[in-house]
Parts: structure tokens; C-alpha cells; sequence
């Protein structure tokens, strides 16, 4: 017997490619608990099993760093902030912040199919007694048009939002004279496509080569060293509603059109905002 649950939840993440770099996603997760029916001719009620596969992806991965420590030019060591991970290929990379902000993985590279099976074997270990095994199906977001992938870290959040290496895969929607416009979608999601955001205000060093991004929030100190190609300075803190109000400024700014912005934080909740260029903030 099998009872399945579509669009259980989302998980939010960064990953460490060892030809991509750091890399942002959203997926979707679906489950399937295969077992025997109980006295009350349930599997498994449906009232307990997302907030138990919730629970344990929020204490687990999710809003985590995703690190492959067997990757060719990884280093993982403890310091005094919790872990430091650094990295040599394809660019270096230093990250530094509590344990709980990585997911530490004995593999040479992370798919989404190793990350399902990980936590399938994770939950079926926690399993009740009639369920034999749970079956994770993680899924990118279909969507039609630009997407892109970020991290970032939010030192003012009371939650795990906080940590410094987090990401997420978003649409970007771009509305200029009451129409899409699915060119200059694609332009920036393709320039914004696995930078890593940061607030002004974080930036503790920075030359021609390199930015260190540095913070103290409620779970520990965190710091995060990049090529500076990869970054992208924003005046305030990198909320979604931010993000839509830069991209809205700069589109508008760079064509002189005024441009209302369609911003996602992952999947299915994101931010609106609107800038014409005749027009001071």
C-alpha cells in the first residue's frame, strides 16, 4: 500500500559545483510512503505527514550550504566561527559560519537525485511502524521563461534565512507599457545567474580580485570571501522585496522605460515593484 503527497514542501539551498561554484536552487519535494494499513485504515494520516517530513528537512539541509567535501580542491576544518569551507576549483571560495549552516556530504559532486535518495534513507530510518519506506522525488520548478539562481544570507532574520550561504532558483518577470518582456527577463536572469547578493553595509574587504562579506546574527558570526565578478552590492539587506526594487531601478534606469518587476524568493512567493526613470524614489 502507498500513499503519496504531491507538493509536500520546498527546499532552499546553496550547493557547492566543482564546475559551477556555488549554485542556487529551489525543488520541489513530493513523497510516497509505501507500508501496511493501520487499525484505523490509515497509512498514514495526512495531517502528520508534512509537518513530519517538514520538520525534518527545516532541521536538516534546507537553508543550508551543500558541500560535496570530496570534491577535487575542497577543504573542510573547524575554526572559531564552527566550519570553514574553502574551495580551489572552478574559483576559491572561503565560507565560515556555525555547523548547522552546512550540510557536510561524502560525495564528489551533489545531483538532485543523490540529495532525494539521502533523504529518503533519512526518513525512512525515522519511519512509523506499519510505514516500511519513504521516497522522496525532489523537482526543479517548471517554469516557462528566465530563471535564475542566487545566494545570499539575511543577518536580521530570526531564522535559519540568516546563514550566509543559502540560495534559491527563481522567475524573474519583467512588465514594461503593459507587456512582458521576455528578452530583457532573459538578459538579467542570465547576468544575475549564481552571483551572490550582499548588502553594502556586510562588505569588510574588498580589492580588484576578491569581496569578503562579513556578519554577526542571532545563530553565530558568519563570512563569506568571492570573486568579485560574482557579487552583486545592494544598498540594504537582500530581501526579495529588495532584490525587486534594485532590478526595478536598474531596468528602468538602463532603458529609460518605466518597468514593474516580478521577483521570486524560490518557488511561488516573491515581490512586486515599480520605478519609472522621470521619477525620484
Amino acid at each position: 500500500m502507498s500513499l503519496f503527497v504531491k507538493q509536500l514542501t520546498h527546499i532552499d539551498v546553496s550547493l557547492w559545483c566543482p564546475t559551477r561554484g556555488l549554485v542556487g536552487c529551489s525543488w520541489q519535494v513530493d513523497a510516497v510512503l509505501d507500508g501496511e494499513l493501520g487499525e484505523d485504515g490509515m497509512l498514514f494520516d495526512f495531517g502528520e505527514v508534512k509537518p513530519w517530513i517538514k520538520r525534518t528537512l527545516d532541521s536538516g539541509l534546507d537553508h543550508t550550504l551543500l558541500v560535496p567535501t570530496q570534491a577535487p580542491g575542497v577543504d573542510v576544518a573547524e575554526c572559531a566561527e564552527g566550519l570553514c569551507i574553502r574551495t580551489a576549483t572552478p574559483y576559491p571560495m572561503e565560507v565560515r559560519g556555525p555547523k548547522e549552516a552546512f550540510t557536510l556530504l561524502p560525495w564528489q559532486s551533489i545531483s538532485i537525485d543523490s540529495i532525494a535518495e539521502h533523504l529518503s534513507s533519512e526518513l525512512t530510518a525515522q519511519r512509523p511502524q506499519n510505514v516500511h519506506q519513504v521516497t522522496l522525488t525532489l523537482s526543479d520548478e517548471t517554469a516557462s521563461g528566465a530563471t535564475y539562481g542566487y545566494s545570499h544570507g539575511l543577518k536580521r532574520h530570526s531564522g535559519n534565512c540568516q546563514r550566509i550561504a543559502h540560495g534559491h532558483r527563481s522567475r524573474l518577470y519583467i512588465w514594461q507599457q503593459n507587456a512582458r518582456q521576455t528578452q530583457l527577463e532573459q538578459q538579467w536572469a542570465d547576468w544575475l545567474d549564481n552571483r551572490y547578493l550582499l548588502e553594502q553595509a556586510d562588505i569588510a574587504e574588498q580589492n580588484n580580485e576578491t569581496l569578503t562579506c562579513c556578519y554577526q546574527a542571532a545563530q553565530g558570526n558568519f563570512s563569506i570571501t568571492l570573486p568579485q565578478r560574482l557579487c552583486t552590492v545592494l544598498p540594504g539587506p537582500t530581501t526579495v522585496e529588495n532584490i525587486a526594487i534594485w532590478l526595478a531601478e536598474k531596468v528602468a534606469s538602463e532603458s529609460g522605460v518605466a518597468t514593474r518587476i516580478q521577483a521570486f524568493e524560490g518557488i511561488n512567493k516573491g515581490a512586486f515593484a515599480k520605478f519609472s526613470p522621470s521619477i525620484a524614489p
